[in-house]
């Protein structure tokens, strides 16, 4: 079944249409989303916790209309494996100090209510969502998995309408033929894609000469990078193919064994002490009230 918007799956959540349904998060993402968002009202006075208060009442709201199974992704730290291949690739530099200052209090409190959260280190947030991705999807249990991240290198975990991509902000889901239409390539090739266009968020320029369109064509045409005729990209083939390893997400971060361990069963007791530091008393009653509510339908 296709799910056009945000509010038909959360309506479907826990039917008979959807039994389990899995939410992945883009910590890192939500993050940035908040921390910005804010900048638009605070005229740059900082809540040093803003961005992550933002942030939890964004998931307890997800749990609210209905997410069971869900975890966040975050980058514990910015740089990568990624970064001793390409030198250039993306680092923390030029970063907010208090937005960078909320990583570490965000995973904290995340665990803290209940939620699992992966904090990566050598691997990336994108890493970890595109292993989760893999796990969840691999089960007979699980109806959809649910990638809730804009970032187009995610566009290649995309599998039919079973693994989706969503952006939380416009509610936009897309499928495979989503991401057909948005780049021209399928999702398997959304790798080799990005490494002829590049990626000046990830820090990698692509091939010079080769656009989108182009690029599609190219990739239609022969296939992965590998199989290019060797005289396509001449002397540019050896760097396009590191830009792919580049692009081409990790799917063997061993982050869960069993997909229930995904499921949300209320906050912690800690998770009062954390609110209490943050000024935050009504997260508190949030996450108590939903966790009410989960106990009495149950």
């Amino acid at each position: 079944m296709v799910i056009r918007s945000t509010e038909q799956l959360f309506l479907l959540s826990n039917t008979s249409i959807y039994s389990m349904i899995v939410h992945l998060i883009d910590g890192t993402y939500e993050l940035f989303r908040h921390f910005y968002g804010l900048r638009r009202f605070n005229k740059g006075k900082d809540k040093p916790l803003g961005a992550t208060v933002g942030l939890l009442h964004g998931v307890l709201e997800m749990i609210e209309k209905g997410a069971t199974h869900l975890g966040v992704a975050t980058d514990h730290i910015i740089e990568s494996f990624r970064n001793k291949l390409w030198p250039a690739y993306k680092t923390g530099e030029g970063m907010e100090p208090v937005l960078l200052a909320q990583f570490h209090p965000l995973e904290e409190a995340l665990a803290l209510m209940g939620v699992v959260v992966w904090p990566m280190i050598d691997l990336e947030a994108d890493d970890a969502l595109a292993s989760a991705a893999h796990l969840a999807a691999a089960d007979s249990r699980v109806d959809k998995v649910c990638i809730w991240t804009p970032d187009k290198d995610l566009a290649q975990c995309v599998t039919e309408d079973r693994v989706v991509q969503i952006n939380h902000r416009s509610g936009e889901i897309r499928d495979e033929r989503a991401v057909f239409k948005k780049f021209g390539v399928s999702p398997k090739l959304i790798p080799d894609f990005l490494a002829l266009v590049g990626d000046s968020a990830d820090g990698y320029p692509g091939i010079s000469g080769i656009g989108k369109f182009g690029a599609a064509r190219l990739l239609n045409q022969y296939g992965p990078i590998e199989a290019f005729p060797k005289n396509v990209l001449e002397g540019q083939r050896k760097q396009a193919l590191l830009f792919k390893h580049l692009a081409t997400l990790r799917t063997d971060a061993p982050l869960f064994e069993d997909v229930n361990q995904l499921q949300w069963l209320g906050p912690t007791p800690a998770f009062a002490k954390f609110t209490a530091k943050a000024g935050e008393p009504r997260l508190l009653d949030r996450a108590i009230t939903v966790a009410a509510k989960l106990i009495q339908s149950t």
